[in-house]
């Protein structure tokens, strides 16, 4: 690849009130270890001047869906038998999710950020716009609630992980694989979902389209028994976090990915799974110069 490549101004973004921990963008170790920080986000941009695309990515991990805690405040809104089973069930969290993202965030050394607040009270993985922001079981709730709720949960959240990235690609100069970890029900709607794991990416972008192949390949080759899908069950480009952060970054410096786990195969293999998509990522990031110059 060529020694220099081309500049890219990112659009400016605020910056959060709370004071950064960890390592945002530390390279990925192969060694296990400690993560030196997990952050539960509780309640900037700069121009990039890339370098050649052989320059490995950074890692960011993040989880969503991690917890299905409700603040005593709002508990009053899920009293009933209907509420307390949604919230213990997949609509109420992403069963498994939280401990394979550890897990993976340990394993290549980085930070990991994820959520505590069910995404039925508020949904970390939605824009403040969507319809689906906020659930059913808070429809009584006023409009200055739910603001509320926004700037209490929402927001730091999506600003710790705006964070990370502008940090990556400001003081670390390379670009940003980020990977949120979420589980799936099997069942849906009285249909079996045929997939052990899901790889969600925006087709429209040629690197996340040809790394997310890779994966898939490199899931395959670690178990050939594991089912793996790409947009399946649900479709990359949708909206969500990495949909956000696809409209702040270019093609060559964020590539967003949504690693779907079934929770069934979480409930039955869950040391296994786990250590099959940690290797995964190790190869991953690995080929990533080969296929990148391959654009």
């Amino acid at each position: 690849m060529a020694a220099c490549a081309r500049r890219h101004r990112l659009a400016r973004l605020s910056r959060p009130a709370y004071r950064a921990r960890g390592r945002h963008g530390s390279r990925p170790r192969r060694a296990a270890g400690r993560v030196r920080r997990t952050r539960a986000v509780p309640g900037a941009g700069h121009f990039l001047r890339s370098r050649a695309v052989s320059t490995p990515p950074a890692l960011v991990v993040t989880c969503e869906h991690a917890g299905n805690h409700i603040p005593a405040r709002y508990r009053h809104l899920f009293a009933g038998s209907r509420a307390v089973a949604a919230l213990r069930g997949h609509r109420g969290y992403d069963p498994g999710a939280l401990a394979l993202a550890r897990a993976l965030a340990r394993r290549l050394g980085v930070t990991l950020y994820h959520g505590t607040i069910s995404r039925l009270l508020i949904d970390l993985n939605r824009s403040p716009g969507n319809a689906r922001l906020f659930s059913s079981f808070v429809s009584e709730l006023r409009d200055e609630d739910r603001q509320s709720l926004i700037a209490r949960y929402h927001r730091p959240h999506i600003r710790a992980v705006e964070s990370a990235i502008d940090a990556c690609l400001r003081r670390r100069r390379r670009p940003v694989v980020h990977i949120a970890v979420h589980s799936f029900t099997p069942r849906l709607h009285e249909r079996t979902r045929n997939a052990d794991v899901g790889i969600l990416y925006d087709a429209r972008r040629t690197r996340e389209r040809a790394l997310a192949r890779r994966w898939r390949a490199e899931l395959r080759a670690l178990d050939p028994v594991l089912r793996v899908r790409r947009n399946y069950p649900y479709n990359g480009a949708d909206d969500g976090l990495t949909r956000h952060l696809r409209r702040l970054h270019s093609t060559d410096a964020y590539l967003g990915f949504e690693l779907e786990i079934n929770q069934a195969l979480l409930a039955r293999n869950r040391v296994g799974i786990t250590a099959t998509v940690c290797a995964s990522v190790m190869r991953l990031l690995d080929a990533y110069h080969a296929l990148t110059t391959e654009d």
